[in-house]
């Protein structure tokens, strides 16, 4: 408004407008303006509730509503801010016109990219006069709690159908459970499934193959390990390795209580961060969720002989031991051998970690120049020796392997179906 003002009397003076003119126009142009602001609603007038979900998925859409309350008897042109954390997607401002006496929503898209408990504590809108010559900036009081939890795609594509989850995704099992067990029903048959099972009685009255179908023995204990160290903070193509391990923790330990059996998760890095006890049911599947959803990775160095031996005073019955850790890092540490030669006796261990693609990838770079010779032969170099170091400790009975990025959750499930079947536990 001064600046405008000024440029009238500027305009005055250079083309010689009286003066008398000029200060009418700018008499009538503050009029208009002081008019112009009591159009403006009181801040007591509008009133301004979110409606969020209450968990979001890290790195998947979610829908955020903001239901607007104009009880004044103005129009209103809003501009809208959300009070989010930097680590969520923040399409703003949203704009809103809203009639007098009316209600009204706004919606927008939001996805975060780090999981924990966050606070959501104000609203902050600008509402702009009828001229749209001012502006009142206001702040609305509007506290949300959002928790913000592993990506869980992979566990619901399990649950939605395990058998076609293992054939398509699964590197060392393409079939479901067979053998043990007690007779449960009789089904069409399906691709990755036992031969041996077929029902030729019914697969000649039916003119359609047919298969038996076992119910597994339930009732084993699968322990879940997450290594929270540095190591894990490493960045992949989407997210962590820590993202990752617990996106393949979470699928495995639900394919595990919906076999029925008996699921205990321990996160740790230099100290023991999270233990759940071993139980089983689905429900048991939330109270793994609660322990694990904020848990970040540490700066310090995972203490491997620290969680196996709290794992020895813990975990008394047999189980499938399932870390998940960085391979290359975790045959450096030679004390943790020592508890897992003990460990072994009761235990049956398996490790899993990501593959280096960046690794791989030079490897098997064609060495046009010197450069990329000399890069090629230290990478090739690098996977020797963890070949070398992998070949150590399976010697020992402790089994490992790596799995891509996208196939960690895959991996696990796999491994854990094909102990089921061979009849390890």
């Amino acid at each position: 408004m001064f600046i405008l003002s000024l440029a009238l009397a500027a305009a005055a003076a250079i083309w010689g407008v009286p003066w008398k003119l000029a200060a009418g126009l700018n008499i009538g142009f503050l009029l208009l303006s002081f008019a112009d602001l009591a159009f403006l609603p009181k801040s007591s007038q509008i009133r301004l509730k979110r409606r969020v979900p209450e968990e979001m998925e890290r790195g998947l859409p979610a829908d955020v509503g903001i239901e607007i309350e104009n009880h004044s008897q103005l129009p209103l042109t809003l501009r809208i801010i959300d009070d989010l954390s930097d680590s969520f997607a923040r399409p703003f401002p949203l704009k809103r016109k809203l009639a007098g006496n009316t209600r009204g929503t706004v919606q927008y898209e939001t996805a975060a990219s780090i999981r924990g408990h966050y606070t959501l504590n104000r609203i902050y809108i600008r509402c702009s006069s009828f001229l749209g010559l001012w502006e009142k900036q206001m702040v609305k009081e509007a506290e949300s709690q959002v928790k913000v939890i592993p990506d869980l795609t992979e566990t619901r594509r399990y649950l939605e159908n395990a058998q076609s989850y293992l054939l398509y995704e699964g590197e060392k099992i393409r079939r479901q459970q067979s053998g043990a067990g007690e007779f449960s029903k009789i089904r069409a048959y399906a691709p990755g499934d036992d031969p041996r099972k077929i029902n030729w009685r019914q697969t000649a009255k039916l003119q359609e193959v047919m298969a038996n179908v076992h119910e597994p023995e339930h009732g084993k204990y699968v322990t879940i390990m997450i290594d929270c160290g540095r190591i894990m903070g490493a960045e992949l193509e989407t997210g962590n390795r820590l993202e990752k391990a617990l996106e393949a923790a979470m699928t495995t330990a639900a394919a595990a209580l919906k076999n029925g059996d008996y699921v205990s998760v321990l996160a740790f890095s230099k100290d023991i961060q999270s233990y759940v006890p071993p139980s089983k049911g689905m429900q048991h599947l939330n109270f793994i969720l609660k322990a694990l959803y904020s848990i970040q990775a540490d700066a310090a160095e995972s203490n491997y002989s620290g969680a196996f031996q709290y794992l020895q005073s813990v975990q008394n019955k047999r189980s499938l031991l399932l870390l998940f850790s960085d391979v290359r890092t975790f045959t450096l540490e030679e004390g943790a051998l020592v508890y897992l030669k003990r460990i072994r006796q009761r235990h049956l261990f398996f490790m899993l970690g990501i593959e280096d693609n960046i690794l791989s990838a030079r490897a098997k770079d064609r060495p046009d120049t010197i450069k990329s010779a000399m890069l090629k032969s230290m990478a090739q170099q690098q996977i020797l020796i963890a070949k070398r170091e992998k070949l150590r400790w399976e010697k020992q009975g402790l089994q490992m392997a790596e799995a891509p990025e996208g196939g960690l959750a895959a991996a696990a499930v796999s491994h854990y179906i094909n102990v089921l079947n061979r009849g390890l536990l």
